[in-house]
């Protein structure tokens, strides 16, 4: 039997820095935080220059695992050619993994999109989708001997939905056809990866990592039933489904057609080549559910905070004709409007389980907090509580039956949180971006260890 993974999390873009350096190409992300002149990724963690140190450090906090997420403009040119730089450094990673005893857990995708194919129509050009299939082969020829999880697209909910319909992303746009389009895109993309992958008989095994959101209804209603099934389909059926089953959910794609959207881009190759290449586990990112109710009335409206405490309190969520988010009193909030509801993982996990029977990693869990990192310790109390509460949240899911094989903490250290930038804190380890970079781990990373360690004897009675 397989050990558990406990690990914790991180993405190129988050963290590596060294933005032009060694060959890499401008990303969507590079471009778009330039050009508004916002706080970007240029520096970020420096994971580029200091990744032996992390994953030093990680190991030496218990952890078993590191997931990580390649750029796709480090890896290749705008011809499809390979950067032997960008190569080189990705091995020089996975290998310091392995030397560390890090298991790596590899996304080929987490959002990072080469800035010429985002120029050219990005996820809604279909071109698009035969490049990243190009993108991916060459990552699994380059760094096969060196994984055996690999994960094809992180989150492709929020990136394709904050992109072109809440428009908080690049590249800003509320377009309803355009959401559509891109997702299926995302999901065709991720098909051919799958093929690729099999085809090529590599070793391991491939998945998808979702943006998972447990629906909860306000009632037991009919009304309410009918509204959180749109809500589920809207958060999280159109992926998991379609990874896991190679199916996107008829009654969604009636609704849409009976909406005026057109579909007819969903052909009927592109169907059956999704429906012959389905994942192998599901990577399940939580961090909230939702709590919905029946439409009542007004215009869709998709507000997601970014402004921290600034904008507490401004997030919502309505879908016109479909349903609408409520804020339950009740329940914690963090500054960023995001609920903490342990509860929902451990439904969750079942309720994933129990529908598609295949291996599940939680593959991000954290609070995001402002902090005070000039101290010599952050004593970070509601982070271990956080991690304490959801760890135990999953650990009776899997004790139920469901089949759970990993844990991964978002995140390993402080990073760049996109556009809530570098005060939005997550690490376990804290960075001080304005005093050299220097890592000083916190008490929940200290914490963790000692979890990881009392579990590990657990898990040999």
């Amino acid at each position: 039997m397989e050990k558990f993974l406990w690990g914790s999390a991180t993405a190129s873009y988050q963290c590596e820095g060294a933005w032009l350096q060694d060959g890499k190409l401008e990303s969507m992300w590079d471009h778009y935080l330039h050009e508004k002149q916002l706080e970007n990724g240029d520096v970020a963690s420096d994971f580029y220059h200091h990744y032996e140190e992390d994953l030093k450090m990680a190991s030496e906090g218990g952890q078993n695992s590191f997931r990580l997420s390649l750029s796709w403009p480090r890896i290749l040119d705008e011809k499809g050619n390979v950067n032997q730089r960008g190569i080189d450094f990705y091995r020089r990673v996975l290998t310091c993994c392995h030397t560390y005893g890090l298991k790596p857990n590899v996304t080929l995708y987490h959002w990072d999109l080469p800035q010429y194919l985002q120029a050219q129509g990005g996820w809604l050009n279909e071109a698009t989708c035969d490049a990243y299939a190009h993108y991916a082969k060459v990552c699994f020829e380059a760094f096969g001997d060196l994984v055996d999880l690999w994960v094809t697209f992180n989150e492709p909910r929020w990136f394709i939905f904050n992109g072109y319909l809440i428009g908080n992303y690049p590249p800003e746009h509320h377009d309803v056809d355009e959401t559509i389009k891109g997702a299926f895109h995302v999901m065709y993309a991720s098909s051919l990866a799958i093929r690729l992958f099999r085809e090529g008989g590599y070793p391991g095994q491939i998945g998808i990592v979702h943006s998972f959101t447990p629906i909860n209804g306000v009632d037991d209603t009919i009304a309410t039933r009918i509204a959180m099934r749109y809500a589920d389909n809207y958060c999280n059926n159109w992926v998991l489904d379609t990874a896991a089953w190679g199916e996107m959910p008829i009654d969604m794609l009636g609704k849409l057609a009976s909406e005026g959207h057109d579909l007819s881009f969903m052909t009927p190759a592109k169907l059956a080549l999704m429906k012959a290449n389905t994942v192998d586990f599901l990577g399940l990112n939580y961090y909230a559910r939702a709590l919905v109710k029946p439409y009542t009335s007004g215009e869709t409206t998709l507000i997601v905070n970014n402004a921290g405490k600034a904008g507490k309190g401004t997030s919502k969520t309505i879908l016109k004709n479909w349903f609408e988010q409520v804020n339950d009193p009740h329940t914690k909030k963090t500054e960023w409007d995001t609920e903490i509801y342990p509860q929902g993982l451990y439904e969750g996990i079942l309720m994933v389980w129990h529908k598609y029977h295949l291996p599940i990693y939680i593959t991000e869990n954290g609070v995001g907090m402002y902090e005070d990192v000039s101290v010599p310790c952050v004593e970070d109390d509601y982070r271990i509580d956080f991690m304490q509460e959801h760890i135990e949240a999953m650990l009776r899911a899997k004790d139920e039956g469901a089949d759970v094989r990993g844990y991964y903490a978002w995140s390993t250290f402080d990073l760049y949180s996109w556009k809530n930038g570098c005060e939005k804190r997550y690490g376990l380890v804290a960075i001080d971006f304005k005093n050299g970079l220097v890592r000083k781990p916190k008490a929940s990373y200290a914490w963790y260890r000692q979890m990881i360690e009392n579990n590990r004897k657990k898990e040999c009675k």
